[in-house]
């Protein structure tokens, strides 16, 4: 097939793709359900992962590297690199700073890093995965993150890093955790799974630490169905992080590409034979945590629509907090902290503790009028399960992460709700502390 024929038998394909959209998915069907989050995508996403499906190119390529260098101008930083889950740019984050190349700076087997426990095991996961110990600091309301006045306490000599998450895109205080990061010299770590458009201090998050990492899971923000990304302004971390990432090889050529560097057969190592293959020289502990171009397909579509994600998922957030303002004698409502503007994920509500409510029951009351919620993640993960089999210290008490874990739930934001779903959500939560007030839970 010449190459004519076969890029206009391209384009009658892509034609009938946003056909076949405009037949079975354009025309929107009344839906009951108030959801917390979801996909939001039309012709131009199906027809990018079409494209990407008839190059056959399955791994990273084209659609990788338009993507990532798209993403490093949104958020403002030197680059970005994709990998196949917002868990596995957290792993991937940690690890590098685990790398021998990062000298005195190195974190090793016993470190200490801080954190939280009121959030996503994903972000605590790797600290441990590492061999390091999680340091837990307790938060605050009604911001959801870090109480920054309790972390100069939880330092030790063996305190390396701190890692936190923007809780529900509502960034933590960054200004005194970059202060104290500074000061003790540690490293710094910027979940921002749930916080991709959000700002601090006018600039967004994920350019304040030495690495952040996104998630763009169908839940998130945007989507490319699996998937994930690391940024860094840094070169060194830049090139740990791409080797772990690509197996652990320090070869540094693109997939499908060979002998970027020219010396391919020329390299020397010390217990390698003379001239070994560069492309299976292996310098890090790596994985395999590449993302495919289809995906990258599609979340190049979604860039396109992510300035009106972030003004709608504020929007959203402002109108159900005006309609949720009349019950504040009886829910802790969200705030953002000083000086930020989150790119909201979701809306926390914790329930004043002496009203007599009970969240299972409010929550399974919104469920029975089909509005979906969910908690607050782990709640206070040193009381999951799996937390009994591991090393771990908590700094002072978790108090406020306990409230949150028996108190706090969370209603959606995200850019598929209309008004009429947040009233809903308002007249539901209302009816059900109408029918409570006097303390027995319905």
């Amino acid at each position: 097939m010449s190459d004519g024929l076969a890029k206009l038998k391209r384009a009658e394909i892509l034609a009938l793709v946003r056909e076949y959209h405009q037949l079975t998915l354009a025309e929107q069907t009344s839906d009951s359900q108030v959801r917390v989050s979801g996909k939001v995508y039309d012709a131009e996403e199906m027809t990018h992962l079409v494209d990407a499906s008839l190059d056959f190119w399955l791994t990273s390529g084209r659609f990788s590297q338009a993507f990532e260098k798209r993403l490093a101008a949104f958020i403002g930083v030197r680059w970005a690199g994709i990998v196949n889950s917002g868990s596995s740019a957290n792993l991937l984050a940690i690890s590098a700073l685990s790398s021998h190349v990062l000298g005195e700076r190195k974190i090793n087997p016993g470190d200490e890093i801080i954190t939280v426990a009121a959030g996503f095991p994903t972000t605590v996961n790797p600290i441990m995965q590492i061999g390091c110990i999680p340091v837990f600091v307790d938060v605050e309301l009604p911001h959801y993150n870090i109480n920054p006045t309790l972390v100069e306490a939880a330092i030790t000599p063996k305190t390396k890093a701190i890692i936190l998450a923007h809780t529900l895109g509502n960034p933590f205080n960054i200004s005194e955790i970059s202060r104290i990061a500074q000061q003790y010299n540690l490293w710094l770590i910027e979940d921002s799974c749930d916080a991709l458009g959000s700002k601090y201090d006018g600039k967004m998050v994920g350019t304040f630490g030495d690495i952040a990492t996104y998630s763009f899971y169908p839940a998130h923000h945007i989507t490319m169905g699996e998937g994930g990304a690391v940024v860094t302004n840094h070169p060194k971390l830049q090139k740990i992080m791409t080797s772990i990432r690509d197996w652990g090889r320090d070869c540094w050529c693109e997939t499908g590409h060979d002998d970027t560097c020219g010396k391919r057969f020329i390299w020397n190592w010390d217990d390698l034979p003379d001239g070994y293959d560069h492309k299976y020289v292996y310098s890090h502990r790596g994985y395999n945590l590449k993302a495919t171009d289809m995906q990258a397909a599609i979340g190049l579509a979604q860039m396109d629509k992510l300035e009106g994600f972030i003004t709608r998922r504020r929007h959203n957030f402002d109108a159900l907090s005006k309609l949720l303002a009349p019950l504040s004698e009886y829910l802790i409502l969200p705030e953002a902290t000083d000086n930020s503007d989150p790119s909201w994920f979701g809306f926390p509500i914790t329930l004043r503790a002496d009203k007599g409510l009970d969240r299972t029951a409010l929550t399974k009351h919104l469920d029975k009028n089909q509005i979906h919620t969910r908690l607050l993640f782990g709640g206070n993960l040193t009381k999951q399960p799996y937390m009994k089999h591991e090393n771990y210290r908590v700094s002072g008490n978790l108090d406020v992460t306990d409230m949150i874990m028996e108190n706090t739930f969370w209603v959606g934001v995200y850019p598929g709700l209309n008004e009429s779903d947040l009233s809903r959500i308002s007249e539901v939560i209302a009816d059900f502390i109408n029918l409570n007030q006097d303390g027995h839970n319905g």
